[in-house]
């Protein structure tokens, strides 16, 4: 199994420079380069100092000046957001720019706080259905001399410009939890990303159990690899565990306040939420976020990652968004780096 890092900058006060996140955020991908992972995830989002990424790709060819030897994938590119030839022609300079590095990752999105500034009115139904019609067009257009009539989008006769350095195209990745999204992805020929969020290893154990029944269903198409991406945090002791705990709670407390979009939003920050606010939350709690997590020293962490290995995942992509600081996110990663892959060289 391999590691990756999924990071943006993540803004949580107005006291937090952007530039100095940057360079922070930088920092991390370094490590990441340096330490062996295989890889760096960087999203899309919009209007949202929770998580800045208005352009993965723009901060992906800046990391491929950066670093060495990572792939550099979008985790993800929000279809709706694109016009199939504008994808085309930018993930293919952008390939060309990174060495033939970029895997390219697509989602339909998530929050309805970017929908509605974006595009009003668009529902998950109709974002599904963008993603869908997306990515053939994208591998048809990087083929050259393609027509679409779709439902969203329609064109006559156009070659991508420029094409992919990779061919014949960058490995194209697909964010799955139905059903229907694994199955539209393997037929497609597609990797799959999915994430169990906060929830115990029965969603990771569940996340496969779909992927797996996607591949039985279409023989006919080599195995895709499948990515997980997950939080976590390995400690120094106990005490560290359990501050990692807390944070990862109140982190997923925004979380949730983002996703069903109630919350007051000033300045790109959402209002703060009290501490009752967070001790009484349904779904999240420090102890949820310790046993569901990869929260606990080195050794802990291996033997949870043991586990998830042994389902089959080929990849573990650390997600290290956490409202942690930045010295806590360096010393937490070093010690992955240090004590913890090399049990799974």
């Amino acid at each position: 199994m391999k590691f990756s890092l999924f990071v943006h900058m993540e803004r949580v006060s107005t006291a937090d420079e952007e530039p100095r996140l940057y360079e922070e955020m930088l920092e991390l991908c370094q490590m990441a380069d340096e330490g062996g992972m295989h890889a760096i995830w960087t999203g899309e989002h919009h209007a949202m100092s929770f998580t800045i990424a208005p352009n993965p790709l723009l901060n992906l060819v800046d990391l491929a000046r950066r670093t060495k030897n990572v792939r550099l994938g979008t985790g993800t590119v929000i279809a709706p957001f694109w016009h199939p030839i504008k994808l085309a022609g930018e993930a293919a300079m952008a390939d060309i720019i990174m060495d033939g590095r970029l895997d390219l990752g697509i989602a339909r999105g998530a929050y309805s706080y970017e929908y509605e500034r974006i595009m009003p009115g668009l529902d998950a139904w109709n974002a599904g259905g963008r993603m869908r019609e997306l990515i053939p067009a994208i591998k048809g257009l990087w083929a050259g001399d393609y027509t679409h009539e779709g439902q969203y989008w329609q064109f006559p006769k156009t070659t991508s410009a420029p094409k992919p350095l990779q061919q014949p195209f960058p490995p194209i990745w697909v964010a799955a939890r139905d059903p229907n999204s694994h199955d539209f992805a393997v037929s497609q020929g597609c990797n799959v990303q999915v994430t169990p969020l906060h929830l115990p290893h029965d969603e990771v154990a569940s996340l496969m159990e779909r992927f797996n029944a996607a591949c039985a269903a279409h023989p006919e198409v080599p195995r895709p690899k499948i990515m997980i991406l997950q939080h976590g945090y390995v400690a120094k002791d106990a005490a560290d565990a359990d501050l990692a705990a807390e944070e990862l709670n109140a982190f997923y407390c925004y979380f949730g306040a983002w996703f069903v979009n109630k919350r007051p939003v000033t300045q790109g920050l959402i209002e703060a939420i009290t501490p009752e606010e967070m001790g009484a939350h349904p779904f999240y709690s420090a102890k949820a976020m310790r046993d569901n997590l990869l929260i606990g020293d080195a050794a802990e962490v291996i033997e949870k990652l043991k586990k998830i290995e042994a389902l089959g995942y080929d990849e573990f992509s650390f997600w290290i968004d956490s409202g942690m600081s930045f010295q806590r996110k360096r010393d937490g990663l070093r010690r992955l780096i240090d004590d913890v892959m090399p049990a799974f060289a």
